[in-house]
């Protein structure tokens, strides 16, 4: 369990309507979501997202409790977003369980172009800056990196069934792998503004897979 965050008293001046509330709070946590894979949460100042949605800096505290309550609210809603991606295409059964892998992998990287490169991974950037933030986030951060290994590994375990890796292939361990891995990939990535590091990952993980 998390500790809950440090909590400040509501002020700024209350919405018109319930709808409007929650309008608001929304448009915040989807300017938080973009400015966050693009930055630090440390670096993310509080006016340069607020500037994104037109809303007054003295409303903030109306619809967050504090920074570090908007910082647990986005890690939430991107862990919900990206299981949903790897659900999407784990979960793939038209496709076989490595194609389903290589699937995801090539979303990502399209993802990641789109963007030209300015976005990453919302849980990775904040990892990276862990000595600087909440410690309530530290043990959130680590609940989600393994629950994306542990929907990795399914679908690696679902490769073994079909004949696609090796029978004594540790499936969670190469889950956790690819997770390390990725995140520098991703990292890298951004640096170098390219997708080179993205696939060459990609392509020594896939060959260092034990056959059958």
């Amino acid at each position: 369990m998390h500790h809950a965050p440090t909590s400040k008293p509501r002020r700024g001046r209350p919405p018109k309507s319930r709808g409007e509330d929650a309008d608001t709070r929304e448009l915040l946590v989807r300017a938080g979501l973009e400015v966050l894979t693009e930055k630090g949460f440390a670096a993310a100042g509080i006016d340069e997202i607020l500037g994104r949605v037109n809303v007054p800096k003295g409303s903030f505290y109306h619809y967050f409790a504090s920074k570090e309550a908007f910082g647990l609210e986005l890690i939430e809603r991107y862990a919900t977003y990206f299981a949903h991606k790897l659900d999407s295409h784990f979960d793939n059964q038209a496709a076989a369980p490595l194609a389903r892998l290589e699937g995801f992998i090539a979303d990502a990287v399209s993802g990641m172009e789109r963007f030209a490169f300015k976005r990453g991974c919302l849980i990775g950037n904040l990892g990276q800056e862990m000595g600087a933030l909440p410690e309530s986030f530290r043990t959130r951060l680590v609940e989600v990196f393994t629950d994306w290994e542990q929907r990795t590994a399914a679908c690696l375990e679902a490769a073994k069934a079909q004949g696609q890796i090796a029978p004594h292939a540790d499936c969670q361990a190469l889950a956790t792998a690819f997770w390390i891995g990725w995140e520098g990939a991703v990292l890298r990535a951004k640096l170098e503004r390219s997708a080179q590091p993205l696939s060459a990952f990609a392509r020594f993980f896939l060959s260092g897979l034990p056959r059958a």
